[in-house]
Parts: C-alpha cells; sequence; structure tokens
C-alpha cells in the first residue's frame, strides 16, 4: 500500500503493518476529540515515525496512487480533523 505524507513524498508500507498504524490512528482520533494538544502532536509524531520505519521511501520522481494520505508533521489539529474520515485517517 502506497501511504503519502504531505510534504515529504510516499512510502510503500505491507499492509500487515496496518494494525500498529490503525491503533495509533485510535489513539490519535480520541486525542482530537478529547483537545488534547499534546496529545494530539506525540500520536501524530509516533504514526508517521512508524510509517517511515515500516515503509520504503519511494523515490522522489515516482508518482503512484496513494491509498493513505497522511498530515504533516507540523499538521494543526484543525487540518486534521478536515481530513478525518468516521475511521479516523487510516480506514478500518
Amino acid at each position: 500500500m502506497i501511504v503519502r505524507i504531505m510534504g515529504e513524498g510516499q512510502v510503500k508500507v505491507a499492509e500487515s503493518h496496518l494494525t500498529e498504524l490503525n491503533k495509533l490512528d485510535d489513539e490519535l482520533l480520541e486525542e482530537m476529540e478529547a483537545g488534547d494538544e499534546p496529545g494530539f502532536r506525540r500520536t501524530l509524531g509516533a504514526l508517521l515515525d512508524a510509517v517511515r520505519r515500516l515503509g520504503e521511501p519511494l523515490p522522489d520522481d515516482a508518482l503512484e496512487p496513494s491509498a493513505l494520505i497522511l498530515p504533516a508533521e507540523d499538521a494543526t489539529l484543525d487540518e486534521v480533523r478536515e481530513m478525518l474520515s468516521d475511521d479516523g485517517l487510516i480506514p478500518g
């Protein structure tokens, strides 16, 4: 699965890692709903770090369709809220 991190590029992540990523996504959603800015920052960073750690970066000139689009690490709570579906950033 191809994941785009806004402002960084694309990463290929095996679908077997979705459980780990969904756990972080669920935590992020809870923190956003509670208005927990420090928790939101920490968990967003952890989610993006996990994608970088578990995935393989695609070359800068590659342009593949992205299954997921994640916000940049400096995104605000409001910017991320606009990106959310009922399932969070990561469906499932």
